[in-house]
This record gives C-alpha cells, structure tokens and sequence, in this order.
C-alpha cells in the first residue's frame, strides 16, 4: 500500500484520532498561509494526535488498535508509507509525554515500531 491510499484507510477505520490529527494538522499546516495537503506532514500530526491522548491519561482502544495496524502497514508498505511512518509518525510519538502516561502505550506498540523509535532516539520511551 502507499502513503495516500493508507492515509485514507486511517481516516476511515480510526476517526476519532484521526479526526484530533485533521485540527492539528490545520492549525499548524494552515494557520499562517493555506498549504498543499501533505499526508506525509498528517502522520506527524497524528502522532501529536497520539501524544494528546497519553498526556490526559486516557488510552483508548482505538489509538492502540491504530498502533497495531500502523506496525502492520510499516512491514507491508511501499517505501513512501515506510519513510513516513517510520520517520513523521514514530519520530514524534512519545514527545514530552512523561514516562508514566506513555507506559501503557509503549507496551502496545508493536516491536518494529519500538524499534524504529529506539533507533532514532537510542533509547526507549520509558
């Protein structure tokens, strides 16, 4: 699958979070001067979408199901979902959350995007 093609299947199947990551994106994206939709630039608002979520303490099963079906598409996506994910979702996943409120979520997230994660940051996020 491509970038576009599984930006429109999360839009879909998980609109609650991605519903938070369209106000992001908009305010950042578009607040100053009206862009070009970038899907690649979404998948970082998502994860700040995410990051939202852990910061008020309330996982819910759809951004944990969402993680798992992101680790899916990472092993079989073309090379433009691969970059992204790996690079505007995972990269920024975790940012100022506090150990305690991402616990639950690290644990969730699937091995290759742990991975990922501790490749860029050398560590872990707990």
């Amino acid at each position: 699958m491509n970038l576009d093609d599984y930006y429109k299947s999360v839009k879909t199947r998980f609109p609650e979070v991605s519903t938070r990551a369209d106000k992001l994106y908009d305010s950042y994206w578009n607040s100053l001067v009206k862009m070009e939709f970038s899907s690649y630039s979404w998948f970082e608002s998502l994860a700040n979408a995410v990051n939202g979520a852990m910061l008020k303490g309330t996982p819910s099963e759809e951004v944990v199901s969402m993680l798992v079906d992101i680790g899916h598409a990472y092993t079989q996506g073309e090379d433009d979902l691969q970059n992204a994910i790996d690079v505007a979702f995972v990269e920024n996943l975790f940012w100022q959350v506090p150990k305690d409120k991402s616990k639950p979520y690290w644990e969730k997230l699937p091995g290759n995007l742990q991975d990922l994660y501790v490749g860029f940051h050398g560590r872990s996020a707990l």
